[in-house]
């Protein structure tokens, strides 16, 4: 059980270091609600399960070309700058008209998490390299029962992160005065714009350097 509660507090502690899904998080928090934000939450956790799937049958491995490499970073840096841009452009819409047109788009908010995520490639070397010799140290400890296990365990730790960071977005919402909420919504924009720009930079880096 020890082993068990280890494993989730990993998983919260991979989350919370700052990062692109934390700021959209916030920023969805902000804007349009708890739903947004754990939507966001939700497709930047299944991106991690397909990684974690990918690192246990060894197919992650093919992403370590150049070529893929150099195709991840572009597309990274296209999405956060998007999305960052998107966030600073709609900084003003907290309001609660803007609550209401943004209902119907939960499933818009789970694909950017998803994609934020899934064409990540600070989250793929992050998967390849922790969980990935996590999963070689627990091979040699556990069953394989255990290991699906333990594997849950992270996942559960995660996902914990997610609501709690959808809650606090959304509690933040509800206390703090238009002003501060444009004001934290506009640097959200701004972090996943400079995310973007690193994750471009590293492109160029492959691409002409390398």
């Amino acid at each position: 059980m020890n082993i068990f509660i280890g494993y989730i507090f990993l998983g919260l502690s991979l989350s919370a270091p700052i990062g692109p899904i934390n700021a959209a998080q916030l920023d969805q928090g902000i804007r349009k609600g708890f739903w947004h934000a754990w939507a966001v939450g939700l497709g930047a956790i299944s991106a991690d399960i397909i990684f974690m799937l990918l690192v246990y049958f060894g197919v992650i491995h093919l992403l370590e070309s150049p070529f893929i490499k150099v195709f991840l970073w572009l597309f990274g840096f296209f999405v956060l700058v998007y999305t960052g841009v998107e966030s600073i452009k709609n900084a003003g819409l907290i309001s609660g008209s803007g609550m209401r047109n943004s209902e119907t788009s939960l499933g818009k908010s789970y694909t950017s998490g998803l994609l934020l995520s899934l064409f990540n490639p600070l989250s793929i070397l992050f998967w390849l390299g922790i969980y990935g010799s996590i999963l070689a140290k627990a091979a040699t400890e556990y069953p394989m029962q255990q290991l699906l296990i333990y594997s849950g365990a992270i996942v559960l730790g995660i996902l914990l992160w997610d609501v709690s960071m959808a809650a606090a977005s959304s509690i933040f919402r509800k206390l703090l005065t238009p002003g501060v909420l444009k004001s934290i919504s506009v640097l959200s924009g701004l972090s996943l714009v400079g995310f973007g720009f690193y994750f471009g930079v590293q492109a160029i880096r492959l691409l002409f350097i390398h």
